[in-house]
């Protein structure tokens, strides 16, 4: 449940109201998206939604579509940290599931 919260709360952050983007702001945006996806690579806990999203992203930034293309960026980004919160909370929180 925490791991929704936390994933709701990353996207909303990361939601904003851009006027119109420029193909640096998508470069900008995409590249710490991926650097996220690659730090949850490292805990070996990347989603498979992020990949989908970051596709998109880069399918409207090769269309010129680069509005749509940071807005995809960023939900990538906010999801591949999502995935590493998931990855850095439950990697000691399995304990308290166990039965002693």
């Amino acid at each position: 449940m925490r791991v929704i919260i936390a994933a709701s709360v990353l996207l909303l952050a990361t939601a904003t109201g851009a006027l119109a983007a420029s193909e640096a702001d998508y470069k900008a945006a995409y590249a710490a998206a991926e650097a996220a996806n690659k730090e949850a690579g490292s805990l070996r806990n990347q989603w498979t939604t992020t990949a989908a999203t970051l596709s998109a992203a880069k399918k409207a930034g090769e269309a010129g579509d680069f509005d749509t293309a940071v807005a995809q960026a960023k939900e990538a980004e906010a999801l591949a940290k999502a995935s590493i919160f998931q990855a850095t909370s439950e990697k000691e929180r399995w304990k308290d599931m166990e039965i002693r």
